[in-house]
C-alpha cells in the first residue's frame, strides 16, 4: 500500500484510450486514480457521470483524471454509454481513460482492495472506492477510501486539490471545512516574526493556553 509522501507506483495499464505507462501519462501535472468495483453497477455509474461534468474543474485546476475499474476495455467502452446518457452529454467525447484490471493486479498493488466485497460470479474481492491524489513530482499527496457500498463526494475531493495546491505554494494550512476565499492558518512551522514580514493582516485568536499559534489570515493570492 502506497503512503502519504512516498513515490506513486508506476505501471503499466490498457484503457479505453489506449495503452498507458502512467507516469509518463501523468507527465508534470497532479493526477486523480479513482477506483471502482465493477462496470455496470449504479453507484459507479453515477461518480463517474459527475466526474465527466467536473472536467473543466479538473482541467482549471491542472488535474489528470484517471479511473480503474475490474473489468475489461470492451467492457469500458460499453459502460461508458450509460455514463454519458446518465451524464446527459451523450454527444461529448469521454474526456478521461478507465484502466481494465480484471486480474486485480493493480488492485492488490495499490491498496484497493475491499475483502467484504466479493463479484458474484467469480468470488473474487473487489476493488474499494479509492481515491489518490498524486502531486507533479508523482508523490502521493492525499489518499481516501470508501467501501463499495458509499459514493463520493466529489465536491470534497475537488477541495482537498485546492487546499493541497494553495498550501503547497504558500506556508499556510486549511481549517475545519474551509473552502476557497475562506482565511487560512499560518502554519505552526512560520515564527511570529516571519508572519509579520509576509502577512500584514494578522488575527491572532486567543485560547486558554495562552500561546498564539491560532493565527489567521487571509487566503494568500498571486494578485
Amino acid at each position: 500500500m502506497v503512503l502519504l509522501g512516498e513515490i506513486f507506483p508506476d505501471f503499466i495499464a490498457d484503457t479505453q484510450m489506449g495503452t498507458i505507462r502512467f507516469h509518463e501519462w501523468l507527465d508534470n501535472s497532479w493526477g486523480i486514480l479513482f477506483s471502482h468495483p465493477n462496470d455496470f453497477t449504479p453507484v459507479c455509474t453515477t461518480e463517474l457521470a459527475q466526474v465527466m461534468k467536473l472536467m473543466p474543474e479538473f482541467n482549471r485546476l491542472g488535474v489528470k483524471v484517471i479511473a480503474l475499474s475490474c473489468n475489461s476495455v470492451e467492457s469500458h467502452v460499453k459502460w461508458i454509454e450509460d455514463i454519458k446518457s446518465y451524464a446527459s452529454l451523450t454527444g461529448q467525447e469521454f474526456p478521461y481513460p478507465i484502466i481494465e484490471d480484471k486480474s486485480r493486479k493493480l488492485i492488490t498493488l495499490l491498496g484497493m482492495l475491499d475483502p467484504a466485497e466479493r463479484d458474484q460470479e467469480t468470488g473474487l474481492p473487489m476493488s474499494a472506492r479509492a481515491v489518490y491524489i498524486i502531486d507533479p513530482n508523482k508523490k502521493m499527496r492525499l489518499s481516501i477510501l470508501y467501501p463499495a457500498t458509499t459514493g463520493r463526494n466529489f465536491d470534497e475531493i475537488l477541495r482537498t486539490i485546492e487546499s493541497l495546491q494553495l498550501t503547497e505554494k504558500y506556508k499556510v494550512a486549511t481549517p475545519v471545512n474551509w473552502k476557497k476565499g475562506d482565511d487560512v492558518m499560518i502554519d505552526p512551522s512560520v515564527s511570529d516574526e516571519e508572519a509579520k514580514k509576509c502577512y500584514s493582516d494578522i488575527n491572532t485568536i486567543y485560547v486558554p493556553s495562552g500561546k498564539t499559534y491560532m493565527r489567521v489570515v487571509p487566503q494568500p493570492t498571486d494578485t
